[in-house]
């Protein structure tokens, strides 16, 4: 094939012009690259110098007159902070000085004669049943109380018989065994009713009268109030099963139940002195002492039952009541402290209070706060005793500081 000049010029220049295209597409796109490289450093570069650059420290405040009745000022005393831990719990009856009142022998209910709430003294009769096993126990008290009768009077007669040679010795032998084994069965007869309750007279009428009878009256065997009863007139009883006809509470003292947070366990130990506040009661406080440390920690809150034992002589306690309770696990530490309000709450979550020298400049100073008690709190770190600070009105002092630009 043969090819002109003139088209060897003309490919020659499109040639040309695709080269320059391309190599211009190249060069824009590397440029660009470039460029949001510079800008994106740059940013970068700013940022990291403006959070390098040192914060300016704030400045003090001055107070005019009218602005001074705004502000109190106080010098930091020290103050005895306890060493101790808090935690709520509520009230619930001391189980070990509660009894549920069951019968011993099955039977139904005749009478009732205590309600809830009712204070019994010990030995106060509760209900009565009527009890086939009495009746039985009973009707063997009178049948051996006859054995045992005759056979006293056989052995009277067989030894006045022996003594004029009128028996013979084996037969005043037979005679003694035989009253002896009736006076063994009239006491264990005896020793079966008294299970019931029965008195000594109460067995000596029924011998005497030789009349049955059937009624087991159950008495309250401690002196306390009736915190539950589902006894009834014609129910039927069973020993040990199904809920208690009564449960009789002695209120003299009460439980305290509380939930502690598993870290603060080793801390507790039975017999620590604790202070318990009831919500029905603001302004009191009831004393205690630690009865039980839980031997479990909660898997879900990770929490450990601690149990105290209030004396409550007044009754005034009610299982529920909500509570919280204070308990020293270590010697008092002796801190500086300011009230509450000489401590403001700067935006960045540190705290703030401000010094004095003259009552007119206030200056801020930054501190670490640690427990509050007795309406003060304690300043771990940031002031010493003997300083003069502002008592109330923080918040008024930041405020001010915050608006002037100070």
């Amino acid at each position: 094939m043969r090819f002109d000049a003139k088209s060897a010029a003309v490919g020659g220049a499109a040639a040309a012009v695709a080269v320059a295209g391309l190599m211009f597409a190249f060069s824009g796109r590397t440029q660009s690259a470039s460029t949001y490289e510079q800008a994106e450093s740059s940013k970068a570069g700013a940022k990291a110098a403006t959070d390098a650059a040192p914060r300016k420290p704030r400045q003090g405040v001055t107070l005019n007159s009218s602005q001074s009745e705004h502000v109190k000022v106080a010098a930091v005393e020290a103050h005895e902070f306890a060493n101790q831990r808090e935690a709520i719990g509520n009230i619930d009856f001391n189980e070990d000085r509660s009894v549920q009142v069951f019968t011993s022998y099955q039977g139904k209910i005749r009478n009732v004669f205590a309600k809830i709430g009712d204070d019994v003294p010990k030995g106060k009769p509760l209900f009565d049943i009527d009890s086939p096993d009495l009746v039985q126990a009973e009707s063997t008290l009178i049948s051996t109380a006859g054995t045992r009768k005759l056979t006293t009077r056989a052995l009277e007669r067989a030894h006045q018989l022996f003594e004029i040679q009128g028996l013979a010795q084996k037969d005043l032998d037979q005679a003694t065994s035989d009253q002896q084994a009736a006076e063994a069965a009239y006491k264990a007869a005896r020793d079966a009713v008294a299970i019931f309750g029965k008195s000594a007279a109460d067995m000596d009428r029924i011998v005497e009268q030789r009349r049955i009878e059937p009624i087991l009256t159950v008495t309250s065997p401690i002196a306390g109030r009736i915190t539950a009863r589902s006894a009834q007139p014609g129910l039927l009883l069973q020993p040990g099963s199904g809920t208690a006809p009564f449960t009789v509470s002695d209120l003299s003292s009460m439980w305290m139940q509380a939930f502690v947070p598993e870290t603060d366990s080793p801390l507790l130990h039975v017999g620590q002195k604790v202070q318990i506040k009831v919500n029905a009661f603001p302004n009191r406080s009831f004393a205690g002492v630690v009865t039980t440390v839980g031997s479990t920690v909660d898997a879900n809150t990770h929490r450990v039952l601690v149990r105290s034992e209030i004396q409550d002589p007044k009754h005034e306690l009610r299982p529920g009541m909500f509570t919280s309770f204070t308990i020293r696990t270590g010697e008092p530490t002796r801190s500086p402290a300011i009230p509450p309000n000489g401590i403001a709450r700067e935006g960045d979550g540190t705290m703030t209070v401000w010094v004095t020298t003259d009552r007119k400049q206030f200056a801020p100073r930054t501190v670490k706060l640690g427990q509050e008690q007795d309406g003060l709190v304690q300043i771990v770190d940031g002031l010493k005793p003997g300083e003069m600070v502002a008592s109330d009105g923080a918040l008024f002092l930041s405020s001010v500081a915050a608006t002037t630009g100070q």
